[in-house]
C-alpha cells in the first residue's frame, strides 16, 4: 500500500524559507508523478486543493503554478523515495497546509495540476508565514 508523509512545516516570518519533504513507501517513487498542492486554512473541501507544483519521474518535466514560480523549487531523489519542495521568500499568502500527492507515471501538463487526477496523498504538512 502506498503511503506518502510530509514534513518540514512550520511557522516562519515573511521572507524566510522552508524545505518540505515526502517521503513514498509501498513502491517505488519513480513509478510516479508527484505533485505538491495546498489548502489554505478553514477551507475543508478536496476541490479547495490548490496546485503547486509537479515533477515528473526523473524530474524532466516540471510545472508551478505562477505564483510560486522563482521562489519555490520542485525536486526529487528516487533512491530516496522522497520530493521535496524548496519555498523562498515566502508570503503570508503561502501560508496553507501543504499535500504531497502521486499520480500517473505518464506525465500531463494539461492534468498535472489537477488534484483529482492524483493517486495517492499524504496527511499534509502546515506552513504559517507571519507578516
Amino acid at each position: 500500500q502506498v503511503r506518502l508523509v510530509e514534513s518540514g512545516g512550520g511557522s516562519v516570518q515573511a521572507g524566510d524559507s522552508l524545505k518540505l519533504s515526502c517521503v513514498l513507501s509501498g513502491d517505488g517513487i519513480s513509478a510516479y508523478t508527484m505533485g505538491w498542492f495546498r489548502r489554505e486554512p478553514g477551507k475543508q473541501l478536496e476541490a479547495d486543493r490548490e496546485f503547486v507544483a509537479a515533477s515528473s519521474w526523473g524530474g524532466l518535466s516540471i510545472d508551478y503554478v505562477d505564483s510560486v514560480k522563482g521562489r519555490f523549487t520542485v525536486s526529487r531523489d528516487d533512491a530516496k523515495n522522497t520530493v521535496y519542495l524548496l519555498m523562498n521568500n515566502l508570503k503570508p499568502e503561502d501560508s496553507a497546509v501543504y499535500y504531497c500527492e502521486a499520480g500517473p507515471r505518464e506525465y500531463d501538463s494539461a492534468l498535472s495540476g489537477n488534484h483529482f487526477w492524483y493517486t495517492y496523498t499524504g496527511l499534509g504538512t502546515r506552513v504559517t508565514v507571519s507578516s
